[in-house]
């Protein structure tokens, strides 16, 4: 089974929370394993209140060196998300980022050419970016 570390903002804004679980359902759906579900939850700052800022950064570079690649949502501007795929592209894991039609993403994501970054409009077509993206590592 595929390991798949699941990027999207948490202390930047939750504005796309439901986005991350659709995406989260979608790989799971897909029969890889989310190693970073935490992010597509509601309760996550709760599940956080009790770790450090020290055990937050090791679980999360952890999940990126055990993972076989990371998608992430970067409609959102957030510097953990940046970190993460920075770490992920040095690691040389294949990497999805994909954003809503129009936002306004950062040139250090889409001029990456470690990463392949993808827009959508709706969740059916997220859906298919994702899959496709799954299918093809």
């Amino acid at each position: 089974m595929s390991k798949v570390f699941l990027s999207g903002s948490i202390r930047g804004g939750r504005r796309l929370v439901e986005t991350y679980r659709f995406m989260a359902d979608v790989m799971i759906g897909a029969g890889v394993e989310v190693l970073s579900e935490h992010v597509a939850r509601d309760t996550v700052f709760a599940e956080e209140r009790n770790m450090t800022e020290k055990e937050i950064f090791l679980r999360d570079m952890g999940g990126i060196v055990q993972c076989d690649c990371l998608v992430a949502e970067v409609s959102m501007p957030s510097v953990g998300v940046g970190y993460e795929i920075c770490h992920a592209v040095d690691l040389k894991k294949p990497v999805l980022c994909v954003y809503e039609r129009g936002a306004k993403v950062s040139a250090m994501v889409l001029g990456n050419k470690g990463v392949v970054a993808q827009d959508y409009g709706d969740l059916d077509e997220l859906q298919r970016l994702v899959v496709e993206f799954l299918r093809s590592i």
